[in-house]
């Protein structure tokens, strides 16, 4: 599920995508509880789910590629929520 917050920042890269036709990848990563192979999968899922939104907004599908790097790529260290929330994303990269 997309929070609120995140639903407004992709407004704005929606906004960006149609008027300048860039390609983006967007990145599924998760935190690094579970297996290597659910990781995978759940970051895909992430990707999509950021994916699909973008679509919903006018985005072409075109402009769009989903990896999912899992727990491969954290963005903080550390075993707490912290950590574990900010690892829990999908970065769109150009």
């Amino acid at each position: 599920d997309l929070q609120p917050e995140a639903m407004r920042a992709l407004d704005v890269h929606a906004k960006d995508l149609k008027s300048n036709g860039a390609h983006v990848v967007l990145q599924g990563n998760t935190d690094d509880r579970g297996t290597r192979e659910y990781n995978m999968a759940l970051g895909e899922r992430r990707g999509m789910a950021v994916q699909r939104y973008l679509v919903l907004q006018g985005v072409s599908p075109a402009q769009l590629e989903v990896v999912s790097y899992g727990e491969e790529r954290p963005a903080a260290t550390g075993s707490d929520e912290q950590a574990w929330s900010l690892n829990r994303r999908v970065n769109l990269v150009k």
